[in-house]
């Protein structure tokens, strides 16, 4: 055998054990300078289910129905100030704060200062919300215990920093915030969770911490809601978020 021949040998193995743990796209074949047809009809799969995430609407009655009859039964229906999924994508700024009708909603609730106020927003996936927001309520409630929590609130056409002014108008010490994150190619369905000490407007990424890729290809729901748990457990001890929490990773692998 040619040493070209053993050397294509090699590589094609070499990419057989990449692709093993991966998902990405890795050692793909060519048919002279172009992708072969099975790749390039997978990649236009992905893009156009990507493509889809970020234009679907979140169904949020469902969602809070399915909430309030298993999990917990205080859920609060708002929605940005963004008035449609166009205007959304186009004007960050309008989903990172509520509109009338829902802040004024939000001020009527009880003025008991909470501990944690948890935020469900569609982001740019609104099926990474559907899939998983209730699965990982459900891991993630039973370690809130010593937590008292504000009414759930479900967002549409919300970004991360709509946390910031539900909390502050909630007074809770703390807001997480779970969110569709931006689809990839290989993953329209991954859930982030962002937590905010003190949440108020004008809060920066800085100032929060991430945890990304919840779904079941990535972190499971109860190695979240163990990470989240931490995280709020170190925030509440130190007063502080972001990039000055550096919570213990051995804790959080010992979970």
């Amino acid at each position: 055998m040619s040493e070209i021949g053993l050397t294509a040998k090699a590589e094609a193995a070499m990419a057989t054990r990449f692709r093993a743990l991966t998902p990405a796209r890795v050692g793909l074949g060519r048919t002279g300078v172009s992708l072969e047809t099975r790749d390039l009809l997978d990649f236009q799969r992905c893009h156009a289910l990507a493509r889809d995430a970020v234009h679907a609407r979140l169904n949020s009655a469902a969602l809070a129905a399915e909430i309030e009859s298993g999990i917990r039964p205080e859920v609060l229906l708002l929605h940005s100030a963004a008035a449609s999924r166009a205007e959304y994508l186009q004007r960050p700024d309008l989903g990172r704060r509520l509109n009338e009708a829902s802040r004024m909603l939000v001020s009527e609730q009880p003025t008991d200062k909470a501990d944690v106020a948890l935020v469900i927003a569609d982001g740019l996936s609104a099926l990474a919300v559907e899939r998983h927001v209730p699965a990982l309520l459900g891991e993630l409630l039973p370690r809130l215990t010593a937590y008292r929590l504000a009414p759930i609130c479900i967002v549409e056409q919300g970004r991360v920093a709509i946390g910031d002014e539900i909390g502050a108008a909630l007074q809770a010490e703390i807001a997480v915030v779970l969110i569709g994150e931006r689809p990839g190619l290989s993953s329209p369905d991954s859930l982030g969770a962002y937590i905010s000490w003190n949440p108020r407007p004008g809060r920066t990424d800085a100032e929060r911490n991430c945890i990304s890729n919840i779904r079941a290809e990535g972190l499971s729901y109860a190695q979240a809601a163990v990470q989240l748990s931490v995280i709020l457990s170190e925030a509440r001890r130190l007063r502080l978020t972001g990039v000055a929490l550096k919570p213990d990773v051995r804790s959080i692998e010992r979970g």
